[in-house]
């Protein structure tokens, strides 16, 4: 079975992160799409809360990767704030692209050309194991959420 080149650059991105080898080969490529947090959570049979969507936003001009609860929104009003940003809104899907070399519905929150400044959010530390896109819709693999933050280096943040 050929493997999509995403797929590759997310695994290795998750190995040079630091990310735990033996959750890393728990990544699976599910028969359907999962483009949503309840699509993917009712695939995996978890809780919605336990989805780390991708999001990526436009914040001021530079693009900004949310990983936040698929339980909830982002408050962009709230991430500005947060941020010192003047303008915070979600990217349209060439911009997201460019930034990610990714599709929207199966952004990861590694792989990516080069790295983006990443929020994670809190929420996500309520749950032991959380699950993220692996590069493309159908993939997706388990982690946590002190690993999110390790190998994005990301910031955890409230940003509902």
């Amino acid at each position: 079975m050929t493997v999509h080149r995403n797929i590759e650059l997310v695994t290795a991105a998750l190995l040079a992160g630091g990310a735990d080898p033996a959750r890393v080969s728990r990544l699976v490529v599910l028969p359907d799409a999962v483009t949503t947090a309840a699509s993917a959570a009712a695939a995996l049979g978890v809780e919605v809360g336990q989805i780390a969507n991708s999001l990526v936003f436009e914040c001021d001009g530079e693009p900004l990767l949310v990983l936040t609860s698929g339980a909830h929104r982002v408050d962009t009003g709230k991430v500005a704030a947060l941020l010192g940003a003047q303008r915070v809104r979600r990217a349209p899907a060439g911009f997201v692209q460019a930034a990610t070399g990714q599709v929207i519905g199966g952004i990861a929150p590694v792989g990516h050309p080069a790295p983006l400044r990443t929020l994670v959010d809190r929420a996500l530390a309520a749950h032991d194991e959380v699950w993220a896109a692996g590069g493309v819709a159908r993939a997706v693999f388990p982690t946590t959420f002190d690993e999110l933050v390790a190998v994005t280096g990301g910031q955890p943040a409230d940003v509902a």
